[in-house]
């Protein structure tokens, strides 16, 4: 069992388990590899999609009789988007978990430096305590 959230980071097993588009029976429309360029390959998806779309609807109105071969296109184009994205999700969590660590240090940080102020004006507020029963006792000596 894990005493802190910080050291438990290491153990959680972190595979990303994402089925290929291949391995679902879908062409990959972007590159395959380890060094993706995800906002070019977003972008350029989406300009696909777009252009997708435009010639649907040129279709619908030229040629209504042939749309079933754009919406397969416009499926595999969202399919191809759908499984980019949720590759990034890794990366987004793993990203997430640091900012909430990070707040966490610094709150932890925060408190910390409350502490120390309170434990010196504890100690100030003792001193002068002391002093005044110092010269309160001097006092009663001296009478």
């Amino acid at each position: 069992m894990c005493n802190s959230i910080i050291y438990c980071v290491d153990v959680i097993n972190t595979d990303d388990i994402l089925p290929s588009l291949e391995d679902q029976g879908v062409h990959q429309l972007y590159p395959k590899g380890p060094n993706i360029d995800f906002k070019k390959e977003l972008r350029s998806l989406n300009r696909e999609l777009q252009l997708h779309i435009l010639e649907l609807a040129d279709i619908l109105v030229e040629r209504p009789s042939q749309y079933a071969r754009r919406l397969e296109d416009i499926s595999l184009v969202f399919k191809n988007l759908h499984h980019l994205l949720n590759s990034l999700r890794p990366h987004q969590a793993r990203a997430t978990l640091i900012h909430i660590l990070e707040l966490q240090i610094q709150r932890r940080k925060q408190v910390v430096e409350d502490i120390k102020r309170r434990r010196e004006e504890a100690r100030r507020l003792l001193k002068e305590s002391i002093g005044t029963l110092e010269d309160t006792d001097a006092s009663f000596v001296l009478k």
